[in-house]
């Protein structure tokens, strides 16, 4: 059964790492065969930031692109050649720093310090397509003027990434073919073993029964095999 990292951790206060999870279950029984990460978006939006255009000059030796410098919120800010045609001082942008790997498809690249036509750029600003939050490869995005140069990309928009706990879970241990289960089974490893941790019960308050008078008709039409039937409205 596969288990989210994230979901338990919902039921349980805990500092364990997945693949600490994943032996802290292992040990009481319930074996737990692999840990996989999973993501929302390729990469997780990992090296990417909001920047500030401060100021957009053409190019000294091509007609389309243009010579930037952003502010990434700390430090000096960076000189970045862009060949977006909406590129333009003043805008709120996403960067992607010196080292940051961008995905496309089953490719990879990695953002390097390098010069175009002689002019140096240190990091790149992105359009959607090329972080992998859209299809459009019509120019850079622009965000709004609010954001804050040097938010990750990944807070600004709230990629989160999980993990799989692949679990075992063997016939006679039927109670445990849930979330809930397996995190009541960890709540009890952890105080066991000296942590400290909170189990947190579902929510039942979305089920409240608002009729008490409902008329249940039951007919039993074989009495031999059910000789009697009871139930509770």
């Amino acid at each position: 059964m596969n288990i989210s990292y994230n979901w338990l951790k919902e039921y349980v206060d805990f500092n364990l790492t997945p693949d600490e999870v994943a032996a802290a279950l292992t040990s009481i029984g319930l074996e737990t065969g692999g840990v996989e990460e999973m993501q929302t978006i390729k990469g997780g939006l990992e090296g990417l930031v909001i920047g500030e255009v401060l100021t957009c000059e053409e190019h000294p030796n091509s007609d389309h692109l243009h010579v930037t410098t952003v502010n990434l919120g700390s430090g000096e800010p960076s000189q970045i050649v862009c060949g977006a045609a909406n590129v333009a001082a003043g805008q709120k942008v996403i960067v992607a720093t010196l080292g940051t790997v961008l995905y496309s498809g089953e490719e990879s690249f990695t953002i390097k310090k390098s010069k175009i036509r002689g002019v140096e750029s240190n990091g790149m600003i992105c359009a959607e397509d090329e972080i992998g939050i859209g299809t459009s490869h019509d120019g850079i995005i622009v965000l709004p003027a609010d954001a804050v140069p040097g938010t990750l990309a990944k807070d600004y928009y709230n990629i989160k990434s999980d993990y799989v706990l692949e679990v075992d879970i063997t016939p006679n241990r039927a109670d445990a073919c849930s979330h809930y289960g397996v995190a009541r089974d960890l709540y009890a490893y952890l105080l066991s073993n000296g942590f400290e941790a909170t189990l947190k019960r579902p929510s039942v308050d979305e089920f409240k029964v608002d009729n008490h008078d409902l008329d249940i008709d039951v007919q039993v039409e074989n009495t031999e095999a059910c000789p009697r039937y009871a139930g509770v409205s």
